[in-house]
């Protein structure tokens, strides 16, 4: 078995992990710790864990130790020691925040106010988006997870890019999540009153996200990408929907879905809907699917492409496990496998 920790589990994305490493047939869930709530016991702070999981939540020190892989579920600026601490002891350690996703140091500084701590372990650290870097994720020791938009986003580009089907300049990247993508903190905009009823747009042009989608079209395009991004909060806990503009460069709307579904016929957790077919968060809710459909403005010559995933499942927790199964040799979709719930 594979021993697991977890730490910062009691916040969203944590706390996911717990319930799919939990069901993982090839893993033991050893560890756990929460800065805020070290001594209790995670089923105090999440009763449908109560005895299913009663594991006292420790401290980070005590998950290194017992675990022989770690994920790492913190605010952006707190993972750097403990990564190397973690390959120091020879373990490997998966990073759900942003300490390690972005490769240019500048701009990190740029966007999260901080520099590199050691650059020999950012010059490590493989980005974690299976569907585009499997061959470099098996053989690495420190992962940066992605963020649940440039999940969404890259996926949804990826085929298009990079078989030449749309344009790699005006590109427009419009998505929506669930409230849970701002984290258990308590702020203004996300509580109910304020959220339910509501729908807006947030941080356009200057959300965090945006160059690591940059950083990872551009890995595709083999040239530099810019795109203008604007996220939005949808009043439900869970899911993103992304809805992408791109010009087309003279392909039918059949050959274009024929380019997808030939390009992903292989992917586990990507699926390409029929012709006609919309992308809804709603199937792809507790799952590590992304579902993308396909359409075409043949008035601006413009493709409409349109991925849905779980934010807190492929677009976190999730696709850190199928990291982790990469790593150790397993199948992609083992602990993962599931539908949506049907209602």
């Amino acid at each position: 078995m594979i021993k697991a920790g977890i730490i910062g589990a009691t916040g969203y994305a944590g706390v996911e992990l717990v319930r799919i490493l939990l069901n993982h047939p090839f893993v033991e869930l050893a560890a756990i710790s929460s800065v805020s709530f070290e001594g209790k016991k995670i089923s105090e702070i999440y009763p449908s864990l109560y005895g299913v999981y009663d594991e006292t939540l420790s401290d980070g020190d005590t998950v290194i130790k017992k675990s022989d892989v770690v994920f790492a579920s913190l605010p952006h600026g707190i993972s750097q020691p403990l990564a190397k601490a973690c390959l120091g002891a020879g373990k490997i350690f998966i990073d759900l925040g942003a300490d390690f996703r972005l490769r240019d140091e500048d701009t990190y500084r740029k966007w999260y106010d901080g520099g590199f701590d050691d650059k020999t372990l950012h010059e490590k650290a493989v980005y974690g988006l299976p569907e585009i870097y499997a061959g470099s994720i098996k053989n690495a020791k420190l992962i940066a997870n992605p963020g649940c938009y440039p999940t969404s986003a890259a996926l949804a580009l990826y085929p298009g890019l990079l078989m030449g089907v749309c344009e790699k300049t005006g590109i427009i990247i419009d998505s929506k999540s669930g409230a849970t993508g701002a984290g258990r903190g308590l702020a203004l905009n996300t509580h109910f009153a304020e959220l339910n009823e509501g729908f807006s747009a947030y941080k356009a042009g200057v959300h965090r996200h945006s160059p690591e989608i940059e950083q990872t079209l551009s890995d595709i395009a083999g040239e530099r990408i810019s795109i203008t991004f604007v996220p939005h909060l949808l009043p439900v806990n869970r899911g993103i929907l992304t809805t992408v503009y791109a010009k087309n460069k003279g392909f039918s709307l059949s050959r274009i879905h024929e380019v997808y579904s030939d390009f992903y016929k292989d992917a586990a957790f990507v699926k390409v809907l029929n012709p006609g077919e919309y992308a809804n968060i709603k199937n792809v809710r507790m799952t590590n699917m992304c579902h993308i459909s396909l359409h075409l403005d043949e008035h601006t010559d413009t493709i409409i492409i349109t991925s849905a995933i779980d934010n807190m499942v492929k677009g976190a927790a999730g696709q850190a496990v199928q990291n982790l199964n990469i790593v150790f040799g397993l199948p992609e979709d083992e602990g993962l496998k599931g539908t949506a719930p049907s209602f």
